[in-house]
């Protein structure tokens, strides 16, 4: 099966608000072309929390930039299309991107200081970012609304909005980005590492916000992160990628209980335990790939413990393993431990 052949990853019972097809994402770079994200497939379900994971370069990032049509210079979508509905992002005039952030979409990143001006309040901020999207409101009106964003996430509305950003911790900073991400209220949230350089306590306190929102609001999330363990604890589904490809995609339950791929089975023994004996936490063997290199076969075959002459020539199908389990490996290894 050519790349362009994959399978789209999809749930069977959920309507997906987002239909990702053959997505490529190339950076054009001095001394070749690198492939962030390689022919991706994939179906978002609606009102769901999604998680993305992988190490460092597994392309969640790019991926999401691509969804969000941000992917930076040299970088550029060279293939596919992203369906919001009846709309194709990667063909979104300037006007219509406009539009189709903060309303439709919204981004949470993971370092919020980045995010806000320091020399305006953020009363100030939220307002002109509200006017220049929407002109349904008053002043007064927008206030209110931010007031009850801001008491949503459990900060002093009256005391942050007078504020400036410097004056806020690390931790109340992200939480004014969650609200901030929900002020137009849009259909999709994207949070990526939304609490990296936060401490244990406060990344906790901020999953148990994200939750809450998404229980009261039903908006659908997407959460990028190497963190397996906070996927576990948060996430309805998983999707893995590894070197700019899905390899496995399913629901929670069937990911931990019958992980089928060697790369997906290999992180959760990576995740450390609260439960039983203190045990030394294994490593991946290995090295992530060389993805300016053009290649034969499986992306993980160096790296797998389970490979043979087939992984390393044949690129593996996409297949279904259960009506919301889907893996590109040639081995049938579902739920083996490593």
């Amino acid at each position: 099966m050519q790349a362009s052949e994959k399978k789209q990853v999809q749930t069977q019972d959920v309507e997906p608000i987002l239909k990702i097809r053959d997505l490529c994402v190339d950076y054009f770079l001095p001394n070749g072309i690198l492939r962030a994200v390689n022919h991706v497939n994939l179906d978002v379900p609606t009102g769901k929390i999604t998680g993305l994971v992988g190490e460092s370069g597994s392309g969640k990032t790019t991926l999401t930039s691509a969804i969000l049509r941000t992917v930076s210079n040299p970088g550029k979508i060279t293939k596919g299309s992203i369906l919001f509905g009846e709309k194709d992002i990667v063909s979104l005039s300037d006007k219509e991107l406009r539009e189709y952030r903060w309303r439709d979409v919204a981004m949470v990143f993971q370092a919020a200081q980045n995010c806000l001006n320091p020399t305006m309040t953020l009363q100030e901020q939220f307002i002109e970012t509200y006017l220049a999207h929407k002109k349904d409101m008053s002043e007064k009106e927008i206030i209110e609304h931010v007031k009850k964003l801001l008491r949503a996430v459990r900060l002093d509305a009256d005391r942050v909005l007078k504020s400036y950003p410097h004056e806020m911790s690390g931790g109340m900073k992200q939480r004014i980005m969650i609200a901030f991400a929900q002020l137009l209220e849009p259909e999709i949230l994207f949070l990526d590492e939304p609490t990296t350089a936060l401490d244990v306590i406060t990344q906790d306190y901020i999953f148990r916000i994200l939750k809450t929102v998404h229980q009261i609001k039903g908006t659908t999330m997407v959460l990028s992160t190497h963190d397996i363990a906070v996927v576990a604890t948060l996430c309805d589904y998983m999707v893995v990628m590894y070197g700019g490809n899905i390899v496995e995609f399913g629901n929670i339950y069937d990911m931990f209980e019958q992980p089928c791929h060697p790369y997906t089975q290999l992180l959760i023994q990576a995740a450390p335990s609260l439960i039983g004996d203190v045990k030394e936490r294994a490593a991946i063997p290995g090295t992530a790939p060389d993805l300016m290199q053009e290649r034969k076969g499986c992306i993980f075959a160096d790296r797998c413990p389970y490979a043979d002459d087939i992984c390393r020539q044949v690129e593996p199908e996409t297949r279904v393993v259960s009506e919301e389990h889907t893996v590109a490996c040639h081995k049938e290894i579902r739920g083996k431990a490593i």
